[in-house]
């Protein structure tokens, strides 16, 4: 069992372990209840991590001529004038 502090603002910090064990990453959603003098705790939705390989295929590029970053003037789109002074 751990013992945590709650701030003024209401917050805890649920443990690392805890947090581990349940799959409770940022995003998660909590809901709490009441049970008589017990506060009740469940993840709601845990974000499953997700690899590169499962994103393949999500973006599709427009149709046209392929075109890079070296294609682009930052500096000439901002309107900003760059002199080197080496």
């Amino acid at each position: 069992m751990s013992t945590v502090t709650v701030s003024d603002n209401g917050q805890v910090v649920i443990p690392a372990a805890i947090r581990k064990h349940l799959g409770i990453t940022p995003g998660s959603q909590l809901t709490f209840s009441l049970e008589g003098n017990t506060i009740r705790v469940e993840v709601k939705r845990a974000i499953a991590h997700t690899t590169i390989d499962e994103g393949f295929g999500m973006l599709v590029c427009p149709p046209g001529p392929t075109r890079h970053l070296t294609d682009f003037d930052v500096a000439k789109a901002m309107g900003v004038t760059i002199v080197k002074t080496w």
